[in-house]
């Protein structure tokens, strides 16, 4: 079971940066460990070289072979905490070898701790239920946006969902993971990320309403082909 929090407040607007949906998670041996209030500073071995990640405090041993899962990547990242810049820093959950899993973990100008149960996310093993379409010309269900992202581009869409995963705080707003049982994992059209100032929990179900955005480059390589951004949630 993976575990998510919060990320803290990330105020370099020039950083290249954001998870990419079905990233490939990067494996290393753990050769340094940096332990803060709240959160664990690793720096690894990977086949591609040494990385630094983040995430919450975790128990890690130096020579141990760790998996960061869906990493998220800043660069000139500066931690207050150690009071030390990162040229290159990755965010991501970590799966040891018996499975115990952290969320992806920052420091910024400002970071406070997430509220309870904040970027937890839901087993992925249990798919959401089906969530009642949002009423109105503008609702549309996960899979309908999906479908119909170039027709839907820079307009207005309400999806009525689940909350199953935030990541809070990233570039100055949370990125929240709404299913409503429609589309399916096996085609990849069942989630959909919509960014807001809004600060919902997993498992809410909450109605989105925002403007659909395509192809969204957000540096590093990092892209989307659709987000809802700018979303007002309400429940």
């Amino acid at each position: 079971m993976k575990v998510r929090i919060a990320l803290a407040t990330l105020l370099l607007a020039s950083a290249g940066f954001v998870q990419a949906q079905g990233a490939a998670p990067i494996k290393g041996e753990v050769l340094e460990v940096l332990n803060v209030e709240g959160y664990t500073y690793v720096r690894a071995k990977t086949k591609d070289g040494e990385t630094w990640a983040a995430v919450p405090t975790t128990a890690l041993k130096k020579g141990q072979q760790v998996t960061f899962h869906e990493p998220m990547v800043m660069t000139n990242f500066e931690s207050k905490a150690l009071k030390r810049k990162f040229d290159r820093i990755i965010f991501a959950s970590i799966e040891e070898p018996a499975g115990n899993a952290a969320a992806p973990a920052g420091h910024g100008a400002s970071a406070a701790a997430p509220p309870a149960n904040h970027g937890a996310a839901a087993d992925a093993s249990k798919p959401v239920a089906k969530v009642a379409k949002a009423t109105g010309a503008d609702g549309k269900t996960v899979a309908e946006v999906i479908a119909n992202k170039a027709a839907l581009k820079d307009k207005s869409v309400t999806i009525r969902g689940q909350v199953v995963k935030v990541n809070g705080g990233i570039m100055g707003k949370n990125w929240v993971h709404l299913q409503d049982g429609s589309g399916s994992a096996a085609e990849g059209n069942h989630d959909i990320i919509v960014t807001t100032e809004d600060e919902p929990k997993v498992g809410d179900v909450v109605n989105a309403t925002g403007t659909v955005r395509t192809d969204v480059n957000v540096g590093s390589g990092y892209k989307y082909a659709v987000l809802v951004e700018q979303a007002k949630l309400r429940k």
